[in-house]
């Protein structure tokens, strides 16, 4: 129990300058980004800032990774944009408010789902995620990052059809988002006393202010005015067809947060050189989303670019996302006034220098030296999180190409090497492991009709892996029967052992046992 109640490592210095000064950038950051998934959802703001601060808040404190921020993101958003609009179609005349306790309590329904996850340990299976696969999802992510804040270049970024800015409006834009880009870029070489990211919002606030320049605002997308979150029990029908309803999105909802999450994870533990618990993790945010769900949030999960703005800020402990959840509170019921009158244009150039960090330039030095397999997986998993902006798909097809790949090169790689003992008997050496992909390759070593009447092949260098390796080896030894010969298996590894005694009923095979023989893994058990 200890682990699970040690939150805090008393242990680990931390920068409280660094941290606070990092959780206000945070804070002022998941504002605009928090609006506008809210209203690419088709819900109200509000319902996006407070899902970024329970989300923040819970998981700053009872999450597995120190300094990762969680918000209400986009990829969630875009799943709750597929339940509006199934809700619309089956019923055209429900109103916003009834569309907003169905997701409510799909959020709800996520969260148990995740929190399941993390008691089972499902967390383990990111170890899965090959390299290839988070380059591609690092990359595409960025790249989304991007072209995200290109509907700030228009006269309105809530508009999906607005036409683009022109004339003064668009070069006084352009040039508040450069210098406020200049800012972040050249700072840190002069000093890091202070998070850049923070100088260049404050900066364009001054410089926008005091020289009366019109511009956009963060009031402009949204009012952001508001009070503590509003406790709220989903009012929905307690039916098995609701169920039918949200229970799909609300898998995909689970699944998405915690693909992202993980990931965003293992990203922050590359950069830090340490280690985030990943199976916490999922338990802190599926306790979020339950929360959130209760507390009129559209739920979320980790957000890569506002934990890359935290990280490279120099913030590494609890106290700079607990920062910059209260700061959001604070900033919703207390600031809003001020907050809104906060250029976009500070806003979009940070946003623009978190794509540019995140994406992995060092993936483009690579290509000649990477297998062109995973040069495949890595394009693939980035054009699907760009042109489907679905994570979770694009990292589980990345993982499956990749295990297709692997599962190919493997196939191939099994060989044999023979020879005919003084008895006579011949031997079979099998190097490599035997399943499903290599059957084939490994039918093809054998010559039956030429070979004496005592076989034995030799499993010291390989491995029988699944149901198909072991059927292939029944039907090699029904072969050699009809042709009158014995066939034994030889140095069998224990796990293998066991795979044949479970299936004895069904199969057909001599082991021969090697008294001078044996396994590591034998003598320790």
């Amino acid at each position: 129990m200890h682990k699970y109640l040690n939150l805090f490592d008393l242990k680990q210095k931390v920068n409280y300058r660094t941290e606070v000064l990092s959780g206000l950038t945070v804070a002022m950051a998941l504002i605009p980004e928090a609006v506008a998934f809210a209203l690419i959802a088709g819900l109200s703001p509000l319902t996006g800032l407070y899902a970024a601060f329970i989300m923040g808040i819970i998981t700053a404190i009872f999450g597995g990774r120190p300094g990762m921020i969680s918000g209400a993101t986009g990829a969630i958003a875009v799943v709750f944009f597929g339940l509006v609009t199934a809700l619309k179609e089956i019923n055209p005349s429900i109103t916003v408010d009834e569309i907003t306790q169905y997701v409510f309590a799909t959020v709800v329904l996520a969260g148990i789902i995740q929190i399941l996850a993390g008691i089972l340990k499902l967390g383990k299976f990111m170890r899965l995620v090959p390299q290839p696969v988070i380059f591609g999802f690092v990359n595409g992510l960025a790249v989304i990052i991007f072209l995200s804040q290109l509907s700030q270049f228009t006269t309105d970024s809530t508009n999906p059809d607005a036409p683009w800015m022109s004339g003064s409006e668009l070069y006084t834009f352009t040039g508040l988002v450069i210098i406020a880009m200049l800012i972040i870029w050249g700072l840190p070489k002069i000093t890091k006393l202070v998070p850049a990211a923070l100088t260049a919002i404050l900066a364009i606030f001054g410089i926008v202010y005091f020289m009366d320049i019109p511009t956009t605002t963060v009031g402009d997308i949204a009012s952001i005015e508001g009070g503590f979150p509003p406790f709220n029990l989903p009012d929905i029908p307690l039916s098995m067809e609701t169920l039918k309803l949200i229970f799909p999105y609300a898998a995909i909802v689970a699944g998405v947060g915690l693909i992202e999450s993980l990931l965003t994870l293992n990203i922050i533990d590359e950069i830090t050189q340490t280690r985030g618990r990943g199976n916490k993790e999922a338990v802190a945010q599926g306790a979020a989303n339950i929360l959130s769900g209760l507390l009129s949030g559209m739920g979320g999960c980790a957000m890569i670019g506002q934990s890359l703005i935290n990280i490279s800020s120099g913030a590494r402990a609890r106290l700079s996302g607990i920062v910059a959840a209260i700061m959001l509170l604070v900033f919703i019921m207390f600031g809003s006034t001020l907050i809104e009158k906060l250029p976009m244009a500070a806003l979009t150039g940070l946003m623009i220098m978190v794509s540019i960090g995140t994406f992995e330039w060092a993936s483009f030095r690579t290509f000649n030296r990477m297998p062109k397999s995973d040069v495949v997986v890595m394009l693939a998993v980035t054009l699907i999180t760009v042109f489907l902006h679905n994570l979770a798909l694009a990292v589980l097809l990345g993982v499956i190409i990749a295990a297709l790949v692997f599962s190919w090169d493997n196939a191939k790689r099994i060989r044999a090497r023979k020879h005919i003992d003084e008895n006579g008997a011949k031997h079979y050496e099998i190097y490599g492991p035997l399943f499903f992909g290599s059957i084939s390759v490994f039918n093809e070593k054998f010559d039956i009709q030429g070979d004496p009447k005592e076989v034995i092949i030799d499993f010291a260098e390989s491995r029988v892996v699944d149901m198909s390796a072991i059927e292939a080896l029944n039907k090699l030894t029904e072969r050699y029967k009809k042709a009158g010969k014995n066939i034994h298996l030889k140095h069998l590894s224990r796990d293998c052992s066991r795979l044949l005694k479970n299936a004895e009923k069904i199969i057909d095979v001599n082991v021969l046992e090697d008294p001078t023989y044996k396994l590591v893994s034998d003598e320790l058990s």
